[in-house]
């Protein structure tokens, strides 16, 4: 009785360091984002002097102006659209190569498997990745954002590795029954691999939303602008887009006088360019746990 007692007791002190450290390592991780959110929606002057928890006298004024701004929207739209595009292709033929990679069948199945693989270690720089895009006519080309990361090695080993766990018989009785190898992979391969897709799309996701080098170097038409670039050189020349916009405050007559200064627009740039990629992790979340779990115990 009483080692249970103590066994218990011990559980039980084990629970609470563990949500404590759990509540502080959270709390790091989700605090800086929350301080940049909070600061930009703080009276810049009451800001400066500092905020910890609660913004400083509520004002948005930053973020009124940001979103007037004739570019901001139509190159918000650019980015979604390149995201979404990129990362549904980027998943189904990563898997589709992956799948691929599994059948013993495949001519020269592990020497372009470790072709692909090597493609991690080697970079060939800058200069010949421009030069090459500029070569397939992606210059100013909204496929510029989609065709070249396509296949990704990385994807491809958390998927074959995923897929080689499925049950061998569901394959086996769909092609009993006169399924071909794309009807296999859409009916039965793709759908059993949602944990690991659903993986894989967070990834894909948030490593299209934050590039803007291709578009910095490659593209030069307006209507190709993504809102990372944008955002990016907005970030760069706060100070001057600041006295642009109370110009144009003041220009349009407004009521009253608007608040911002370069670092409330700084942040309020930062939090409209990381929040829309903070969103998709509730959505993919059960998944995106279940796949990262699967690859591990199966690695």
């Amino acid at each position: 009785m009483i080692g249970k007692q103590r066994g218990s007791l011990g559980e039980r002190t084990f629970d609470i360091f563990n949500y404590v450290f759990m509540a502080l390592f959270s709390f790091i991780c989700v605090y800086p984002f929350y301080y940049v959110f909070i600061y930009s929606i703080s009276e810049p002057r009451l800001a400066q002097k500092g905020v910890y928890f609660w913004p400083a006298s509520l004002n948005i004024d930053a973020y009124v102006k940001v979103f007037s701004l004739n570019t901001i929207p139509h190159a918000f739209l650019v980015s979604v659209e390149k995201t979404l595009l990129f990362t549904i292709l980027c998943v189904y033929f990563s898997a589709m190569l992956s799948y691929l990679f599994t059948k013993h069948q495949m001519p020269f199945r592990r020497l372009m498997y470790r072709i692909v693989i090597s493609s991690m270690y080697l970079n060939s720089g800058l200069i010949p990745w421009y030069i090459t895009m500029k070569t397939y006519g992606l210059r100013n080309s909204f496929l510029l954002y989609v065709l070249p990361g396509i296949i990704n090695a990385f994807y491809i080993i958390l998927i074959k590795t995923y897929i080689e766990q499925l049950p061998s018989s569901l394959e086996e009785s769909a092609q009993l029954d006169g399924a071909g190898f794309m009807t296999v992979f859409n009916k039965i391969i793709f759908p059993l691999s949602k944990p690991i897709v659903a993986t894989v799309a967070v990834y894909a996701s948030v490593g299209c939303w934050n590039t803007w080098i291709d578009n910095y170097l490659l593209v030069e038409k307006a209507n190709l602008q993504t809102i990372q670039v944008i955002l990016y050189g907005y970030l760069n020349e706060a100070q001057s887009m600041t006295q642009d916009l109370a110009a144009m405050a003041a220009h349009a007559g407004a009521g009253r006088q608007l608040q911002f200064s370069p670092e409330t627009i700084k942040m309020s740039i930062t939090v409209i360019s990381v929040l829309p990629i903070i969103l998709v992790y509730p959505f993919l979340q059960k998944n995106f746990i279940k796949g990262i779990m699967l690859g591990a115990v199966k690695g």
